[in-house]
């Protein structure tokens, strides 16, 4: 058995509700293992809550939608060059570590590559983020994340009416033990803010996110 997330929008501060479901674990990195790590936390959530409509955000997704979401898919329009890269390149090309050091050539990586390379594992500690002329600090621990990943999202309007029709979110790849950022709890902050009409607000700027979201 193992536990994993269920990510449900709330209407006012902290706008995301954690509900931790057990569900029966198939070990192993197959997409076959995923799929049924998905259906079962699926079935045993929905178990409870049969009036959810609930959504898988990864590229282990049977919904295109839940593909498309995942930060290795979704991309943002960088402010000077127009371009587009994923969240996850974005993510990984603003973390600074100590002494200054920040790989900003991982911004046009692909996601896996840049997630992957090595050089944010023998950095040293993590001081701060910084996505052009953007700063943010540690604290709150998924502040700078879920900035990203809720403006990314904003910005597509196609998905951003698509995934209000979905009333909570799960990420079979994230686990709770060993990471802080989750892009199905982003996607939830983000259903929650523009069911309450706040998202116009949230994103005009970082401390107005902060202001509202924490």
């Amino acid at each position: 058995m193992a536990q994993r997330p269920v990510y449900i929008p709330m209407n006012c501060t902290p706008f995301v509700k954690t509900e931790n479901v057990e569900f029966k674990f198939f070990p192993g990195f197959s997409e076959i293992q995923k799929m049924r790590n998905i259906k079962g936390l699926h079935t045993a959530f929905l178990a409870k809550n049969p009036d959810l409509r609930l959504l898988e955000i990864s590229s282990k997704s049977s919904v295109p939608l839940g593909i498309k979401l995942s930060a290795f898919n979704l991309q943002i329009l960088l402010p000077k060059s127009g371009k587009r890269v994923s969240v996850e390149s974005a993510f990984q090309s603003s973390k600074i570590f100590v002494g200054g050091k920040q790989f900003v050539d991982l911004l046009y990586k692909p996601s896996r590559d840049a997630k992957r390379d090595p050089r944010l594992r023998e950095s040293g500690s993590l001081e701060a983020f910084r996505f052009f002329n953007y700063e943010f600090p540690l604290e709150p621990k998924t502040y700078f994340y879920d900035w990203l990943y809720i403006n990314a999202l904003y910005r597509q309007k196609n998905l951003a009416e698509e995934i209000l029709n979905y009333d909570a979110f799960t990420d079979i790849e994230f686990n709770q033990k060993k990471s802080l950022n989750c892009q199905a709890k982003a996607a939830a902050i983000f259903v929650s803010l523009a069911r309450a009409k706040l998202i116009d607000d949230a994103v005009l700027d970082k401390e107005k996110f902060l202001e509202i979201v924490y």
